[in-house]
């Protein structure tokens, strides 16, 4: 199969028609070789118009929907980004192609293993790999410029927004009802957090966030 004509299809039919204009978020759409970070069988359907399953609760989002969200956090070539949930690696490889630095943080060992290896088979230095406590992100190596949460969530921690640096911007999607999310942007101004809904979308659910229900008598 010829991935690299198929990335090219990838990216004319499914990135730049769905209101994805940045030359900086385009491009790393074109470079970056999805089909590596989906499962050896799933090669085939790399570039297909659905949702990948990678591995247990963690799925590569519609390419569309993904890119929107990247333009919307407005990554400069400056910025230290910080990947929350990243699963296979992927939306943390094109961040890396944009940004300075990226660290794709998982809870499993076996998946930051796994996205170690496939950052090196792509010669992705700016992207590194780490394990820890999703709810707590990284705040060691903060302040970070770009926090991008890689699944649908209910609840957005606190700790999250913290680690933003002054004028950083978080990425998520809240979800809103039956299946379908909003997508934020949160932008930070001295210890105050704005967002801005950008589109709605309905990507893959990150595990572990669902909102506390309130008790009703």
């Amino acid at each position: 199969m010829d991935f690299a004509q198929a990335r090219k299809v990838m990216v004319d039919s499914q990135v730049r028609v769905n209101d994805v204009t940045s030359s900086e978020v385009v491009g790393a759409f074109s470079t970056i070789p999805r089909e590596t970070f989906v499962p050896k069988g799933m090669r085939a359907s790399a570039y297909a118009e659905l949702e990948i399953e990678t591995s247990e609760a963690r799925a590569m989002w519609l390419p569309r929907d993904l890119g929107k969200l990247l333009v919307g956090l407005e990554p400069v070539a400056s910025d230290v980004s910080l990947v929350i949930g990243a699963g296979a690696g992927y939306s943390a490889a094109l961040l890396g192609y944009m940004t300075e630095a990226v660290i794709a943080l998982e809870d499993d060992e076996a998946l930051v293993d796994t996205m170690a290896e496939r950052f090196a088979a792509i010669g992705m230095d700016e992207a590194v790999a780490v394990q820890g406590d999703l709810s707590a992100g990284l705040p060691d190596q903060g302040p970070f410029d770009i926090v991008f949460i890689a699944g649908m969530v209910e609840d957005v921690p606190q700790a999250w927004l913290d680690q933003l640096s002054e004028g950083g911007r978080l990425g998520v999607v809240v979800a809103t009802g039956r299946g379908v999310g909003a997508a934020r942007i949160y932008k930070r101004a001295g210890d105050t957090f704005a967002y801005r809904e950008a589109f709605e979308c309905c990507p893959p659910v990150l595990p572990g966030f669902e909102a506390t229900k309130a008790f009703v008598f």
